[in-house]
């Protein structure tokens, strides 16, 4: 008898290694999880790297009982797992608690300028399915490209949403608009297909910021109710809401680090198969989302030496509406700008 998405799962992981990752005969890969993670997910993509001819390694850790980061490292043998991160190819992280940011993932970046590397943590085979096997690769880096170059030329965007959002900032030319479109055949950073991020310059950030999807950490599960962030130059200094706004607050206000109340990057979410979960992975991909980010800033966004911070976390505004220079492309959650929005339609968003 076949289990819950067994051949789709199957399908997923062969997608993610050959056509995502183009995985060669004879390269090394490195998959990392904790006693977090589907071990379903670990094992099919695994074996899909074998079958492409990949020498691979599987590091199943504990889970980190202090947080994500640089939290991890009061738990993980920092220097050995660096040291087998700074020889390999490529890793691809499956972590419910991630090392992204840690130490291990800056040593192995400083060490390893071939690494390619994708932030998939948490990830079920019910996400593996509908974010990775049954999305039309080929037309989402059609349509992501197109949105990267309409950004690249704007220099005053603004955002508002149906929940209070309303944000404006400058964009900095210099700076990289960072493309996890599904492909990670070079040397990199990525993340899972569907997500659009950049750093605009950060003192420009003015307005309100309203997160009513979820915010992760400290949150594992969606809001119950909306956390309204004052911004002022880029700094976050008021926080509103319920009891989840003074658990964020307090869960900022712990590290006593400044950069950890500073926005660090937006994104926009155009994955067409995510949908609010517990899984912030997924909640940055929902289409029409936008993402904001506070505290560390790696390089791949600062286009330079990263900013750093203690952690990082990440918060979603739903049913996004964002102009680029006083030109509507996305309201309430849908691209009307009509080459988005013919691609949008091939994508199956209605």
């Amino acid at each position: 008898m076949t289990r819950f998405y067994e051949w789709e799962m199957y399908h997923a992981a062969k997608v993610l290694i050959n056509d995502i990752f183009k995985v060669k005969p004879g390269e090394s890969v490195v998959i990392t999880a904790d006693t977090m993670s589907d071990e379903r997910v670990v094992e099919a993509v695994a074996g899909a790297a074998h079958d492409a001819g990949a020498k691979v390694i599987t590091v199943w850790m504990q889970a980190s009982p202090y947080g994500v980061g640089k939290q991890t490292d009061l738990v993980l043998p920092v220097e050995g797992l660096a040291a087998l991160l700074s020889k390999v190819d490529i890793w691809i992280e499956f972590n419910y608690q991630w090392l992204l940011y840690s130490t291990v993932f800056e040593l192995a970046f400083k060490e390893n300028k071939k690494l390619r590397y994708m932030c998939m943590v948490g990830m079920s085979v019910d996400q593996m399915v509908r974010l990775i096997g049954r999305v039309n690769i080929p037309i989402l880096q059609k349509f992501q490209d197109l949105l990267v170059e309409m950004t690249r030329r704007a220099k005053r965007i603004r955002i508002t949403n149906t929940a209070g959002t309303n944000v404006t900032f400058i964009n900095d030319p210099i700076r990289p608009i960072v493309n996890d479109k599904g492909d990670a055949s070079a040397p990199g950073i990525y993340m899972v297909p569907g997500q659009i991020c950049w750093s605009p310059i950060f003192e420009s950030i003015n307005g309100v910021i309203v997160f009513d999807g979820i915010i992760n950490p400290p949150f594992d599960q969606p809001l119950r109710e909306p956390v309204k962030l004052y911004v002022e130059k880029g700094v976050v200094v008021k926080i509103e809401g319920g009891s989840e706004a003074r658990i964020f607050e307090n869960w900022l206000k712990s590290f006593n680090h400044p950069q950890m109340f500073r926005l660090a990057h937006i994104c926009y979410g155009v994955n067409p198969g995510a949908k609010l979960t517990s899984s912030i992975i997924e909640a940055e991909r929902i289409w029409g989302a936008t993402e904001w980010g506070l505290g560390y800033v790696d390089t791949t966004l600062t286009g330079g030496e990263p900013i750093p911070a203690p952690s990082h976390t990440d918060g979603i505004t739903l049913n996004s509406s964002v102009w680029l220079d006083d030109v509507l492309i996305l309201k309430d959650g849908r691209f009307v700008e009509p080459r988005l929005a013919e691609l949008q339609k091939q994508l199956g968003i209605t």
